[in-house]
Formats: C-alpha cells, structure tokens, sequence
C-alpha cells in the first residue's frame, strides 16, 4: 500500500469514529451543559492522541532516513539504512542507498586524483629544494668558509656564526626534502622507511619505538606510501599535540590478510577535538586502498591511530 493511502487510511479511520459517536447515543443540549463539554472535549483529545499515534507509526520510516542522512559521512563509507517494507518509503531508501554508493565512487575517485598530484607536487618541490636551494646554500656555505679563512680577526668569529646558520638551513632543507618525498620508502621500502621515521620523531622529550612482526605480507606501492603517510602524520600529530612521552609504532600482519598499522601514544588523549586537515587526509588515504582507518583513546589512555590494509597483498615475505 502506497504511503499516500495509508496516511488517508489512518485519517479516515479517526472521522468515521468521530461520526459513529455523534451518530451514536450522544446527545448536546443547547446550551451545552458542562458534562456535555467535558466529554466531547475529551472525546476530541483522544481521537487527537490516536491520530497523532497513528501517523507517527506512518511516518517513522522517514525518520530513521532522516538520521541516516543527518549522519552520513563519505569518509567513514559502508553504512547505510536498512531497507524495509514496500512502497514509496522502500523504493526512497534504495534510492539513498544508491546515490551514496555513487558519492562514494565519485569521491574515492576524485580523491585518488588529489592525492596523486599532491604526491607529484610533493615529489617536485623536493626535487627543487635539493636541486636548488640545496646547492645554493651549499655554495654560500663554501664561500663564507673561503671568506673566514681569509677574513681579519675581526670578522672571523661572525662569518663563522654566518656559517653556522647556513649549515642549519641546509640541514632543515634536507630534512624538509626526505619528509616531502620519503626517498628511504622507494630505496630500501616500507620497514626501513618507517625505521627511519621513528628515529626522525625521537627527541630527548619523545621515544618512539618501531615494532616491525616478522611474516608481512608484500605490499603494491600505493598501499605502502599510504601506511607510510599516515604513520607520518600519525607521529606528526603527536608530536605536536599529545604531550606524550611514548610512542609504540607497530606493524604487524592480520590474519585474513593484509597488514595494520598502529600508532598508539601515552599522551592527553583525543577528546572531542573536531578531526582537523591532517586527520581528513589519513581518511582520504584510507579510502584510496579500501582500508579501515580507527583514531581513537588507547586501552591504557593516550590515542591510538589503527590502520588496517587488507588491501594490495601479494603473498608474504620469506
């Protein structure tokens, strides 16, 4: 039965009770005595109350689409309502079912568009700042030395703080290039790589500890740069935010197949801070490899970043 009919249904069901009981016993004087007044008001109240009831039966179906569409959210896919019933309200849910499958589609796409030329921006501009800013500095750095070795007493002790500076913005320059383009990740993969980020983020105030499980499958190149990225991003977050002490990076295999990262720090913990650029970005990632990506309190507090890739497995290693 179509929604329209069932909503006429209800309705008319109400006034034919309501005409049944004034075709009924009922009797009103003129002028209309106070029990007369009492029971036709309550008459009145209790065929709103069943007509109230009645369509809100009707029309709970709408409802529960409206808080599926309120909470639908193209970084976190999968979910959809259940389909119920027939009709219109059936046909509608199917209908949502559908755009959000294509939403996705198209988002997972466009996505994977973005993040490939920002992994090409990435490439260039550390191509660029090695190339050039790098061999600039590097030739200032020989100059000022050229210049202190041959400079009076009196200039020497600045051009040598001269020389300092330049050879700490070479270092940051360096250090900007390898994070812009994880060189270590295409040379010697993905073990190394996140080797070398654990010992990148670990400071006097930060330990970070890798945890490399023997068994890992062998992965395809885009699965690798993703868990590589949202490691980095991970560790970044902590380092900045958290306070934390601690960190355990962890990769290990999973059972069905496919790998998960873990990135679980003993700081203050997530809260309720709204997800900000970099936690959109580890989604987005997420998605381009059909991976499960949790943020989240950590058992023994802090925040854990779980990241399971079950995606671009090739077998497992020797």
């Amino acid at each position: 039965m179509s929604l329209y009919w069932r909503i006429f249904l209800l309705n008319a069901a109400v006034l034919v009770v309501a005409v049944l009981l004034l075709l009924g016993p009922v009797t009103v004087s003129t002028p209309v005595l106070f029990g007369e007044a009492v029971v036709l008001v309550a008459g009145l109240v209790a065929m709103l109350i069943v007509n109230a009831f009645l369509l809100r039966v009707g029309l709970a179906p709408f409802q529960r689409l409206t808080r599926a569409m309120l909470t639908a959210d193209l970084l976190k896919p999968g979910r959809r309502p259940a389909v119920t019933g027939h009709g219109e309200m059936a046909e509608l849910t199917r209908t949502f079912n559908s755009m959000l499958d294509r939403l996705e589609a198209e988002r997972a796409t466009s996505s994977a568009r973005v993040l490939s030329a920002q992994e090409a921006e990435r490439q260039r501009i550390a191509q660029e700042l090695h190339d050039e800013v790098g061999q600039t500095l590097t030739a200032v750095l020989l100059q000022l030395k050229h210049s202190a070795d041959h400079a009076p007493e009196a200039l020497r002790d600045e051009l040598r703080q001269a020389q300092e500076t330049t050879r700490g913005s070479l270092d940051e320059i360096r250090r900007i290039a390898r994070r812009l383009r994880p060189g270590v990740l295409e040379e010697l993969g993905l073990l190394s790589a996140l080797r070398s980020l654990a010992t990148e983020f670990s400071t006097r105030g930060l330990t970070v500890r890798p945890h490399i499980d023997a068994g890992l499958p062998k992965l395809d190149q885009e699965t690798e740069l993703v868990l590589y990225r949202v490691a980095q991003e991970g560790l970044t977050n902590t380092a900045r935010h958290s306070g934390a002490s601690r960190v355990d990076l962890h990769l290990s295999p999973l059972p069905q197949g496919g790998v998960r990262l873990l990135v679980r720090d003993d700081g203050r913990g997530i809260g309720r801070v709204a997800e900000g650029a970099g936690i959109r970005g580890m989604r987005e990632r997420a998605l381009l490899i059909g991976a499960d990506l949790t943020i989240g309190p950590g058992e023994g507090g802090g925040t854990e970043v779980r990241l399971d890739a079950t995606g671009g497995a090739k077998g497992r290693t020797p």
